[in-house]
């Protein structure tokens, strides 16, 4: 089972990137006592008949988010299975009005299951694709599919390999999966210019794999380890255990395994050297998951990272409001995008920034 606190602090942050009012997420974990599969007062239990509530008004992208979180972390039982088994059906309900697509990719001898939106083989746009962390499943990307004519982009959203769905082990060569997803899908998108939304650990696959596909044309990503995390065992010890167990879960080994070493998955400083596209990378400075050396070593190792740092936990869950916006204007920039856009997404950016300092001061 599962850390009770541990679950209710790290699932905050996948609540805010959902758009769960933090007052509805409150009230679900007040009825949380236990990670007992689905029983009363249990984490997938509770958030499950929330989701069910919600998927009777018709209110069907609320209650994805709902059931997303009724098998956070990880699927580990029959109660989180039914979760992530509903969350998909719901969100295809969902999808099938909204221009969103569900794709089984061929990838290193797999079907990939995927979501797209955007694709069209007479256009061709660029392509965005995105990832979540060890705990992200696809389905949490639904509004910005919905959004894709927005952006001018082609949307495909994939899962890390070992989440969710997705079928494939989760290993240090990881990235290859990537290459495939967009030579699977280069009839429809314009591959060439592709840029990456890749949160967590597939933020680190991303970086590596833009060494050696120029395909990557930009990396938009958040608390992603890229060296020290790897190489550090002592920190590794210190992982929160949601973290350690999860990772254990994707790549088949045991927690000794993520607590020993792990030094084949660092990126190398040539690797880094390598790496000639921008980079827009978000650190918290009281992040229990990723040690400030990967943040370090990211900023002097390579030619054209950005970094945007606040003072909060990981993946930045207090300042989720800033965060959309920082994704939005970076994804502007790299493509160098002009116009109306731009300027408004760096006023809201300010705006934003100002108020997060006035709280700090009041604080």
């Amino acid at each position: 089972m599962n850390d009770v606190a541990e679950l209710k602090l790290y699932g905050l942050a996948h609540a805010r990137a959902q758009n769960i009012p933090q007052a509805a997420y409150r009230a679900v974990c007040e009825r949380i006592e236990s990670d007992d599969q689905d029983a009363p007062g249990s984490w997938a239990g509770e958030w499950s008949r929330a989701a069910a509530r919600l998927e009777a008004e018709g209110r069907l992208l609320d209650a994805c988010g709902y059931y997303n979180l009724a098998r956070f972390p990880a699927v580990d039982g029959p109660a989180r299975e039914r979760a992530l088994r509903k969350c998909v059906e719901v969100c295809a309900a969902w999808a099938a009005d909204h221009g969103v697509v569900r794709l089984e990719l061929p990838v290193l001898g797999e079907k990939v299951p995927c979501w797209a939106s955007g694709l069209d083989g007479a256009e061709r746009r660029p392509l965005l694709l995105v990832m979540g962390g060890i705990i992200s499943i696809k389905e949490q990307w639904m509004p910005l599919l919905g959004r894709a004519a927005r952006l001018g982009m082609a949307v495909l959203v994939a899962e890390l390999p070992g989440v969710g769905e997705n079928p494939l082990p989760y290993t240090a060569d990881s990235w290859r999966m990537i290459p495939q997803l967009l030579d699977a899908v280069a009839e429809s998108a314009d591959v060439g210019q592709t840029y990456a939304l890749t949160l967590s650990f597939s933020g680190h696959a991303a970086l590596r794999c833009a060494v050696h596909d120029p395909r990557i044309r930009g990396i938009i990503t958040i608390a992603a380890p890229v060296s020290a995390f790897f190489t550090d065992p002592d920190w590794r010890r210190g992982l929160p255990g949601i973290t350690v167990d999860t990772l254990a879960g994707l790549t088949g080994a045991g927690a000794e395994a993520i607590t020993g070493d792990m030094g084949p998955w660092a990126l190398t400083d040539e690797e880094l050297a390598a790496l000639d596209i921008p980079v827009h990378y978000l650190a918290t400075q009281e992040d229990a998951i990723i040690p400030g050396a990967d943040v370090v070593r990211l900023r002097t190792r390579t030619r054209r990272t950005e970094v945007l740092e606040y003072r909060d936990a990981h993946a930045g869950p207090g300042n989720a409001a800033e965060t959309k916006v920082w994704i939005f204007r970076s994804l502007l920039r790299m493509r160098g995008v002009r116009g109306p856009g731009p300027v408004l997404l760096s006023a809201a950016a300010t705006l934003l920034r100002f108020r997060r300092l006035l709280v700090g001061l009041r604080r």
